[in-house]
């Protein structure tokens, strides 16, 4: 009897749960691992063409799984706008490795249409900047807009250091005090020849109304390891 409670003490004391060391400095959602999601909370929104890219979400933000390495991110994936994440797995950083893009949707409306970005490093699963639309109209666009006598607008636009001027037909805020072109509502995000592009409108009055275009191309600078705007092209819109 004293021998068989030695082997059951001992049986018991082996069974141990496993414990998973973190990091110093590093929060539980900045963790990679190898373990597939087992949250039953978990619903898969997408994946790449050649399912080597995963994005799940959560209640309160997304798991991306690559090559079955996972972590997590407080990205915002609202669930009503229509339009499923766009998951791509390509190199465009132009070291010949793939890269994990993610497009998201998050915003949808009369005169809204918002998109975000994620591009991640497929071996440290660490995010690659990409420049917001903000900088780059702070850095490398200004615009202005007067009244003309007619009731028309003067739209002037300065790209990069390239000077464009316009009209348009019809003021559809008269009382509104507006001296240059507001942005924030189109913000479109797409891949094209492994380029990151962005379609940005320019808008007036409160509504708002669109009168301007901006087609930009990103470009990937290893120094920073950033994408930053490189080529943007101006079209006004005509009404």
């Amino acid at each position: 009897m004293l021998l068989l409670s030695v082997v059951l003490l001992s049986g018991c004391g082996s069974d141990k749960s496993e414990t998973v060391t973190q990091g110093v400095g590093e929060s539980p959602s900045e963790q990679v691992t190898t373990k597939p999601v087992q949250d039953m909370d978990a619903k898969l929104l997408g994946s790449s063409e050649d399912e080597k890219v995963k994005l799940y979400s959560k209640i309160d933000e997304v798991t991306l799984d690559i090559n079955g390495n996972e972590k997590n991110f407080a990205w915002d994936v609202p669930g009503d706008t229509g339009t499923d994440p766009q998951i791509l797995y390509t190199d465009i950083t132009g070291d010949g490795k793939e890269e994990a893009v993610i497009i998201i949707q998050t915003g949808r409306g009369t005169g809204l249409d918002n998109f975000d970005i994620h591009v991640v490093n497929s071996e440290e699963l660490s995010e690659i900047k990409v420049q917001h639309f903000e900088d780059i109209v702070a850095d490398q666009m200004k615009s202005q807009v007067s009244k003309n006598d007619d009731g028309t607008l003067a739209i002037t636009v300065n790209v990069q250091g390239t000077e464009s001027k316009f009209n348009y037909s019809t003021d559809p805020s008269p009382d509104y005090k507006q001296d240059e072109l507001a942005f924030g509502g189109v913000v479109i995000y797409s891949l094209e020849n492994q380029k990151i592009k962005l379609g940005l409108s320019g808008s007036v009055g409160e509504s708002p109304t669109y009168v301007s275009n901006f087609d930009i191309t990103y470009k990937f600078d290893s120094v920073t390891n950033e994408f930053v705007a490189d080529q943007i092209k101006v079209e006004p819109i005509e009404k």
